[in-house]
């Protein structure tokens, strides 16, 4: 399955909703759309909505951990939010889940 994926931004918080898979194949398109949401000066929060994601593998745990290592190199905040209990179960495996700040809701 391939993975589209719709971005929000306003001056302080850019949001990225994933759909689909997160894997070997379409991570790299993930990452760049992610890690330009960091480079962008002025973000101070990156969310990343995982609502959608039907699959993630270990490369989409890669992703992660390297967002969060270059958010906090450029001081922003990165959150994660609304992870479908396979994601979650990944997250909590390699401990990433203790590492990054989780959202249950959109309104959390």
């Amino acid at each position: 399955m391939d993975l589209t994926m719709n971005i929000t931004r306003n001056e302080t918080e850019h949001s990225v909703s994933l759909s689909g898979d997160v894997d070997a194949f379409t991570g790299p398109k993930a990452k760049e759309a992610i890690m330009t949401s960091v480079e962008t000066p002025g973000v101070a929060v990156v969310v990343v909505d995982l609502s959608q994601v039907e699959y993630m593998d270990s490369t989409g745990i890669g992703i992660f951990i390297g967002v969060m290592k270059a958010c906090k190199q450029v001081g922003c905040d990165f959150v994660v939010q609304n992870l479908p209990s396979r994601v979650e179960r990944l997250f909590r495996i390699t401990g990433l889940y203790d590492l990054v700040s989780i959202r249950k809701g959109e309104s959390e």
